[in-house]
């Protein structure tokens, strides 16, 4: 959401498929299965294939392009939301106020920490945007600050 806004994008929209990009990995975690599943179940409930191709784009593997900026951009944002959530539970305030970009990169030096983070998808998630890292990095961390409510965080 906070990306869209940036770029004036449609906010909602972003928004939408940001919540939803993930929404069936708990019943089916695999590659074979997510997030195909899940656009079998957004299409027949009706979503417009554009909606599911930025879905389907975030997977490497899906073989769908990320030829829009909504699709570059949802793939730079998610394992590094994931890494930021990671790095603000090991705080002794478990706030998302005490984490900052240092120590986002700290972590991710350390291949033990949230080791099912591919730090290849947030490096490349980056350059895939055109942001240097530490910007993007920063830029993620004040998005989920203003919903850390919102995001338990």
């Amino acid at each position: 959401r906070a990306y869209a806004e940036k770029l004036n994008e449609d906010v909602e929209y972003w928004g939408n498929i940001a919540l939803l990009h993930d929404f069936d990995y708990e019943k089916y975690p695999t590659a074979e299965e997510h997030p195909f599943k899940g656009a079998e179940i957004l299409r027949a409930q009706g979503f417009n294939e554009e909606f599911i191709s930025s879905i389907l784009s975030h997977a490497d593997y899906s073989g769908v392009p990320r030829d829009t900026i909504l699709k570059k951009v949802l793939f730079a944002c998610d394992e590094l939301a994931g890494f930021i959530t990671a790095v603000t539970y090991v705080r002794p305030s478990k706030s998302i106020d005490e984490v900052e970009v240092n120590s986002v990169k700290k972590k991710m030096k350390d291949k033990a920490f949230a080791r099912a983070v591919n730090r290849d998808d947030i490096l490349n998630g980056a350059e895939g945007i055109n942001i240097p890292l530490d910007e993007h990095i920063s830029f993620c961390i004040n998005a989920m600050r203003k919903s850390k409510e919102l995001i338990g965080l």
